[in-house]
């Protein structure tokens, strides 16, 4: 009985990004099934002369295995428990933007292809992503957000500061991920552009708010 004690008392800080991650998929699922009457469709000129390209699915697949192997790190290996703090409030003001955005300024796309050229693994894991998540609700993009919050996180963060191997391999992975967005068809060039601007703003606001004598969380190690 001791060690599970233990064990909450070192990481129960991990319980803020669990509770959000709840509030957030609830809301995502209503609005999700929302139904609205009217969607603005979301297009640019510069998506017709991106092609659609199917091997892009392993960067975006990849996402999920990023977001949540970088999470569980900052919650268990991160000796500055600000910097975990830092990275759930970027997140959180994020996630909670684009919700509000969703709801009051319905949105779409309509970039993907009816047909494919080929016939693979990587054309049926697009179909499969295709079948799972609707192209609604998607200004900003959610996934350009969260990949490009982790990575500012890790590169930031002062225990990884001689980890430059991590680093390169965080920056690659995120701009393969983002790049997938667009070569999958599931973003339009507008969406990532607004996500891109979502987090230079939030990240600005996050590292102000946490830095200095005026941090809102006070800096503490495991």
């Amino acid at each position: 009985m001791r060690k599970p004690l233990e064990f909450w008392d070192k990481y129960k800080h991990g319980m803020w990004i669990l509770a959000y991650m709840a509030f957030y998929l609830v809301g995502f699922c209503i609005l999700e099934h929302a139904g609205h009457r009217h969607y603005h469709v979301i297009h640019s000129v510069v998506d017709d002369l991106i092609p659609f390209c199917e091997y892009f699915i392993v960067p975006y697949l990849l996402w999920f295995v990023y977001m949540f192997v970088s999470v569980c790190w900052f919650i268990f290996f991160c000796k500055d428990r600000t910097e975990y703090y830092k990275l759930v409030c970027a997140l959180a003001i994020g996630m909670t933007i684009f919700l509000i955005v969703s709801c009051v300024f319905p949105n779409m796309q309509d970039l993907r292809p009816q047909t494919f050229a080929n016939d693979n693994i990587f054309t049926k894991l697009t179909k499969l992503i295709y079948m799972t998540d609707t192209p609604t609700n998607i200004l900003p993009s959610i996934h350009v957000y969260n990949t490009l919050i982790i990575h500012n996180a890790l590169s930031s963060c002062p225990q990884l500061e001689r980890h430059r191997g991590v680093k390169a391999a965080s920056c690659l992975l995120a701009i393969s991920i983002v790049l997938s967005t667009m070569f999958l068809k599931q973003h339009s060039v507008v969406d990532v552009a607004m996500g891109i601007m979502m987090t230079a703003a939030v990240q600005l606001f996050c590292d102000r708010a946490f830095a200095g004598d005026g941090a809102l969380v006070r800096r503490e190690t495991l």
